[in-house]
């Protein structure tokens, strides 16, 4: 579906797809509660509608009427912006981002690095709550985030630059377009392939502070880092951003080494998208249910130890492939 005006289009696609993502989100966080109660040998939601399908709608209602509490030696402005910025910015990838063929918001020439670029910008917000709620665990929780999106975005950015290479092209659609046909950067070439994507996936996780890597608001010693003095919708917002951020990581990481939307055969299109993408965010769920946080100076161990010259040397590889082959 297009337009041939680009600002009709960019708005009505905009709309669309920011509405879905939303709703795919919402509904995120009751599958993951009821597949770790599977995993626990507790229900889950089973209350609110029928299997508790309408868990989330109680939940925003319940958030929406809490008390708004701010304290009171903070920054007022900046406390109340850094909600709703995280969301925008983790919000704004999804606009390069195709889910079909020309399903997308607006196609743009440096597609992948506007991409990563927004979604490596929600540590400025996240920062700025940290700092603007003026109390030691906001703080110290906004300065492990920083330095955690900061040092894992330079392995996410290497392993994103293996299909760049093999592509020829910052677009995502030429990225698309160069594994139709079941050549998925993920397969081929061997071995830097898997690898990349593995390094890009782990990475991602890092990036949207999901366990192992969820230090910056581990509760044992940090209470809930940023988010430790935000009540109501702007926590509710903060935890919106991080499921946003985890979906819209996972579209990227199908586009980028899964062929998008390429189905066996003619059958291409936004559903073998959605499978592939939905497929890659219940096995973030089911990491997060299975393994332990690692310790702060562990976690930063992993990326400037192993993660960063693994990208390196996935990048020197892939080039020399492309020139030999």
């Amino acid at each position: 579906m297009s337009f041939d005006n680009p600002w009709i289009h960019g708005l009505v696609m905009g709309l669309i797809l920011a509405n879905v993502a939303l709703v795919i989100t919402g509904y995120s966080i009751w599958f993951e509660r009821k597949f770790a109660g599977r995993m626990q040998n507790r229900p889950g939601p089973s209350v609110v509608g029928p299997w508790g399908l309408l868990q989330p709608l109680a939940d925003a209602l319940k958030l929406l009427q809490k008390e708004d509490i701010v304290p009171r030696s903070a920054d007022r402005a900046l406390f109340n912006l850094a909600p709703p910025l995280t969301v925008f910015c983790a919000l704004s990838a999804l606009a390069v981002v195709p889910v079909g063929p020309g399903v997308i918001v607006a196609d743009l020439h440096i597609g992948i690095l506007f991409a990563l670029a927004m979604g490596s910008l929600t540590v400025f917000p996240v920062w700025m709550a940290g700092w603007a709620s003026n109390t030691k665990y906001a703080l110290l929780g906004a300065m492990r985030s920083a330095a955690q999106s900061i040092s894992y975005e330079i392995p996410l950015l290497l392993s994103a630059t293996v299909p760049i290479i093999l592509a020829d092209s910052f677009r995502i659609t030429d990225i698309v377009n160069a594994q139709l046909g079941g050549k998925w950067f993920a397969l081929w070439p061997p071995g830097p392939g898997i690898a990349a994507f593995a390094l890009f996936f782990l990475c991602s996780l890092a990036e949207a502070n999901r366990i192992p890597f969820d230090i910056p608001e581990a509760e044992s010693e940090l209470v809930s880092g940023v988010s430790t003095e935000y009540t109501g919708m702007k926590w509710g917002l903060f935890q919106l951003a991080e499921y946003l951020h985890t979906f819209i990581i996972s579209l990227v990481a199908t586009t980028l080494f899964l062929g998008g939307w390429d189905g066996p055969g003619d059958n291409d299109g936004i559903i073998w998208m959605a499978i592939k993408s939905l497929t890659l965010f219940a096995g973030i769920f089911w990491i997060r249910w299975s393994f332990m946080r690692y310790r702060a100076d562990q976690l930063m161990a992993i990326c400037w130890k192993f993660f960063l010259p693994l990208g390196l040397v996935l990048v020197m590889l892939t080039a020399l492939w492309v020139h030999l082959i």
